[in-house]
């Protein structure tokens, strides 16, 4: 089980990701001594959604297909509206939340970012929350949709909006220190 201070998380993000949702579980993670890199489709930086409009430009650290996803412990997926509706029609984004499910790696998507979950069918069978506006979406997929601050079911960690962000953090946290999570694959 690694302790947060030796656990390292990949943020996979596009365009389009709301700026506190990325920002706030980096830097609260960083803060307590993880080691965190944010992927971008192709490694170049990309631009959040701050509110009602373009947000600030956040530096990628690295390109998810250069990104070797057994070296992480974690896998933060941040919402916004636009950047998991990206990124849930990417086949590498997808094919790097299955794998985290399979290694048995905590998977944490905050706002609409549960809609990756619901893409690669990870999310059926568990409890579940989201942004309000997709409940119907995650219940479609097959969860148990409930409206609760952060929901963890088998390292699987869900949250609702940037209100729930020190909740969401402190359960990845929380996941990260239990080690792999036994599940079924995807």
């Amino acid at each position: 089980m690694p302790r947060i201070n030796d656990a390292r998380v990949l943020i996979i993000a596009t365009h389009g990701f709301e700026q506190s949702e990325l920002e706030g579980p980096r830097d609260q993670l960083r803060d307590r001594g993880a080691e965190v890199h944010v992927a971008s489709l192709d490694g170049q930086e990309i631009k959040g959604w701050d509110g009602d409009d373009w947000g600030r430009p956040v530096k990628a650290d690295i390109a998810l297909g250069d990104a070797s996803l057994a070296d992480y412990d974690a896998l933060v997926l941040p919402g916004g509206q636009i950047n998991p509706d990206i990124l849930r029609t990417k086949d590498e984004v997808l094919d790097a939340v299955r794998a985290f499910h399979k290694a048995g790696k905590v998977i944490a998507a905050i706002c609409h970012a549960p809609w990756l979950l619901v893409q690669t069918d990870i999310i059926r069978g568990r409890k579940a929350t989201s942004y309000h506006s997709i409940k119907t979406d995650v219940q479609n997929a097959g969860a148990d949709w409930v409206d609760e601050q952060v929901v963890a079911d088998q390292g699987i960690v869900t949250s609702r909006n940037p209100g729930d962000i020190d909740a969401f953090v402190a359960k990845i946290v929380e996941e990260i220190e239990e080690g792999t999570h036994q599940r079924d694959a995807a």
